[in-house]
């Protein structure tokens, strides 16, 4: 495994990061606790020492699982990425979506992020993780009924009390990470990046490297798009939500896949499988700190970490780039 520093601070954050989403279940059609604990203790015996979690995902599941996980291993060998901002549990803020929870049971989720939510809500992540404080400190999405001063002063006033280390963002702009690191250096913003989804190299990922934040990327597979174990006709389990997106329609998989059998050539050479080449060239792109890839057991564990175990030639990361750049 390799590890890169997270902005200008100096904690160290594995390249491959378990994203913990799937372990919750939510949006995921279920979960199974016990792989999901094994998923990520495959992933730490191999050097993912960074995980990334979110009240949100099964709406406490994931965390309470990261703590289970993690229990026993020292706690400055492991970094824990969590989230604010999403609340399941109160109607305040700005609605974000009508969904279910684990058991079926409907729920309507807010973007939500004035001081003294910030302030509950980390409380809660600490008590599910069983741990004194958090490594990366994270909003999940803008709030834009609270002013974004009120956000981070929450979040400043938990770095002051020990219960933070470091903060973040996720799916912001430039102009909102301008505003909000007047109040705390922020050293990340975590985005959607994939080769099928390159919106951020747009205007997000250059400010990120001019100014030295890190970028998690998340969804680098595409929520297992890229890894041509997809195909038309795939039947989701239910209450896995990538059966409504536009990326897992029939025209866009059968695109999906052509594109990925020009990768395959590259893949065999490496006698390595197409989702840790599509891993190994995001983490290669620049500005790219971390690649967030999920497992909801231990041998998805085990590939995703087999990403960083092979190198690329310039020449191969250049052929790889334009293939992406004419999907």
């Amino acid at each position: 495994m390799k590890y890169k520093k997270l902005g200008n601070s100096d904690l160290e954050v594995s390249v491959i990061t378990f994203g913990a989403w799937a372990a919750g279940g939510w949006m995921w059609g279920s979960t199974d606790r016990k792989d999901a604990v094994e998923a990520i203790k495959a992933s730490y015996d191999l050097g993912v020492t960074s995980i990334d979690t979110a009240p949100i995902y099964g709406q406490g599941t994931s965390e309470e699982i990261v703590g289970e996980a993690i229990k026993g291993i020292a706690r400055d060998r492991v970094q824990i990425l969590t989230k604010f901002g999403m609340r399941w549990d109160l109607v305040k803020g700005d609605l974000a979506m009508n969904s279910t929870d684990n058991s079926g049971k409907a729920i309507d989720i807010y973007k939500y992020a004035g001081k003294e939510s910030v302030i509950y809500e980390c409380e809660q992540s600490l008590k599910r993780l069983g741990t004194d404080y958090i490594d990366l400190y994270q909003i999940h999405w803008p709030d834009n009924t609270t002013a974004i001063d009120e956000t981070f002063e929450a979040v400043a006033q938990l770095i002051e009390q020990g219960k933070v280390r470091h903060a973040g963002v996720c799916n912001y702009t430039a102009s909102q990470m301008i505003e909000a690191d007047k109040i705390v250096p922020l050293m990340s913003n975590q985005v959607p990046y994939s080769m099928v989804s390159r919106g951020i190299e747009e205007e997000t990922l250059p400010y990120c490297i001019v100014n030295e934040k890190s970028i998690l990327a998340y969804s680098p597979l595409q929520r297992g798009l890229l890894t041509g174990k997809i195909h038309a006709g795939y039947e989701f389990q239910e209450g896995d939500s990538r059966a409504t997106l536009s990326y897992f329609q029939p025209d866009f998989i059968a695109k999906t896949n052509l594109f990925l059998d020009k990768l395959k050539p590259i893949a065999q050479e490496h006698n390595v499988t197409l989702g840790q080449l599509v891993l190994r060239w995001t983490v290669e792109r620049p500005g790219i700190t971390v690649a967030l890839a999920g497992a909801r057991n231990a041998m998805q564990s085990i590939e995703n970490a087999g990403a960083l175990k092979f190198d690329l030639s310039e020449e191969e990361i250049t052929r790889i780039s334009a293939l992406v750049t004419d999907f």
